[in-house]
């Protein structure tokens, strides 16, 4: 019994680098040829396996590449909660989540996967699904540090849930923009978007950290 465990750990530990080898596989062909164009054929060809062991991972097309967004959009999501939950004011803490929010370049990969995922969302219900999910999982951490901000009183937010939405919004204008648009940069953007912000909370944006 006891010579098992560490092979029972051993082939689970290969089976969780496996799906994430697959997941990461799949994160490339969507950003190569378009979710809409992505097959399962494509992410066993460039993982070297075969068709049938992506499907011992994952049932279908749609269940990896749901997956796959989910992983994507937890690496992000893990770095604004840890700004969020972090120290420093809630001022600061809103322009960070603010610059993580905004594309750091017009071909930002995580943007052109973002956009590519609500096009191909409007056909096809499970990836509305996802996207819907992690969409409303951003929008929480901005309403969380507004509400922190307005509980301390360095805001005067009477809406958080409405202002989050709204900034939220206002950000994936100005990031497809960015993304189609060389014209439009990182600074006028993130700039648009403190201007924003500052007018939900009250505050100047000149009170912004200057960066």
């Amino acid at each position: 019994m006891t010579s098992a465990t560490p092979r029972r750990t051993k082939r689970t530990e290969q089976l969780v680098a496996r799906r994430a080898a697959l997941l990461e596989a799949a994160e490339r062909v969507a950003l190569e040829r378009g979710l809409a164009a992505a097959r399962v054929a494509d992410v066993a060809a460039a993982t070297d396996v075969s068709p049938g062991l992506v499907h011992y991972h994952f049932s279908s097309k749609d269940d990896l590449f749901v997956e796959m967004l989910r992983a994507a959009a937890d690496r992000e999501l893990t770095s604004v909660h840890r700004i969020a939950d972090g120290p420093g004011s809630a001022l600061s803490k809103l322009d960070r989540v603010l610059r993580e929010f905004v594309p750091t370049r017009s071909d930002d990969q995580s943007w052109v996967l973002w956009i590519d995922a609500w096009a191909a969302a409007l056909r096809d219900e499970a990836l509305r699904k996802i996207i819907t999910e992690l969409d409303n999982a951003w929008i929480d951490v901005v309403e969380q540090v507004l509400r922190d901000g307005a509980a301390s009183g360095e805001f005067r937010c009477p809406d958080p849930s409405g202002s989050a939405l709204r900034l939220s919004a206002l950000i994936d204008g100005l990031g497809i923009r960015m993304s189609l648009q060389d014209r439009q940069s990182r600074r006028a953007a993130l700039q648009h978007a403190r201007l924003a912000a500052a007018r939900e909370i009250g505050v100047d944006v000149e009170d912004f950290p200057k960066r």
